[in-house]
């Protein structure tokens, strides 16, 4: 794992941290972006909270999966390695089992020792000693909602804005390294109801049939409301790599399916971006941004990445 340079050596390097609920959602949300900043010579850290165990085989063309939570697990991991490669980023477990996502009226009681049950200090613990040791001056993670009501996403929430809060406080978590105080912290908004309608709305333009129509419908009769964004970071030419990634968990993915519906070219004209929510920040910025580390590098005296920005 790469962590800073001591003072009065090279030239820092950036590094981003996204923490992620379940292998898979690092490939869904974000993935472009890391995908940029890896290329760019960012040290870019996918945190994934849990072995998503107990996830259910979504692509039919896979055929039957692992009958046990071990199996799964391990299908999982080695999806994850090949999704990692794919995206050119580090990526750690923090070693919690997946929650599952409980259905029904009332709705069942989630497993006993699962992610969705620790105590908050108790799952934090470990994401704050690997924030301390890799020392990324950039977060992101989901909004309080989850992005969607999966206990797993919220909770993934609730760790990662703790470890922000509180990795720089030396009274807080001791044992598990020397504080860091990480610069700024984001929510994703890969799905939300302005990009569906705006490629949905593109699609019908030219023609095709749209995958977005009934989850524009469902989506605005439940009046969910649309979060800020603040900041859109153009990421078009990594949809390859974003794609790969994608197909890599090929358990979880169909490649004739959802995410593959929409036509790369319309989506680059229409959407080249992945937007963001600067929910805090601890270095001036300026609003709307076009970089995840804007006023960082300002802090850190450089322009540029170690690679070339494109």
């Amino acid at each position: 794992m790469s962590v800073a340079p001591e003072s009065g050596g090279a030239p820092e390097r950036l590094r981003l941290m996204a923490v992620h609920a379940h292998p898979d959602d690092e490939s869904s949300k974000g993935a472009a972006t890391t995908a940029r900043y890896a290329a760019e010579g960012v040290d870019v850290l996918v945190v994934s909270c849990t072995g998503g165990e107990r996830g259910d085989v979504l692509n039919p063309s896979f055929g039957p999966g692992p009958t046990s939570l071990e199996g799964m697990r391990e299908l999982r991991r080695s999806e994850m390695a090949r999704a990692r490669e794919a995206l050119g980023v580090q990526q750690q477990w923090l070693g919690f089992v997946d929650s599952g996502l409980p259905e029904g009226d009332p709705l069942p009681p989630l497993p006993e020792g699962c992610f969705g049950l620790q105590p908050l200090e108790v799952a934090a613990r470990p994401l704050v000693e690997l924030v301390r040791a890799f020392r990324p001056h950039v977060m992101t993670t989901y909004d309080p909602s989850g992005g969607y009501p999966h206990p797993d996403h919220v909770m993934c929430h609730k760790v990662a804005f703790e470890a922000f809060q509180k990795a720089g406080e030396p009274s807080c978590y001791a044992g598990t390294g020397a504080p860091w105080e990480v610069f700024k912290l984001y929510y994703n908004h890969d799905f939300s109801l302005t990009r569906m309608r705006t490629i949905h709305e593109a699609m019908e333009g030219q023609g095709l049939v749209s995958p977005f129509g009934d989850w524009i419908e469902s989506r605005a009769a439940r009046e969910i409301p649309e979060r800020p964004v603040t900041t859109r970071v153009e990421v078009s030419a990594y949809f390859p790599q974003r794609d790969a990634a994608l197909v890599a968990h090929a358990s979880q993915i169909d490649p004739d399916g959802f995410f593959f519906a929409v036509p790369r070219d319309l989506e680059a004209d229409v959407w080249p971006w992945e937007e963001y929510e600067l929910a805090e920040s601890r270095v001036p910025t300026t609003l709307p941004e076009d970089d995840l580390f804007a006023g960082v590098r300002d802090v850190l005296g450089t322009t540029t990445t170690e690679g070339e920005r494109a």
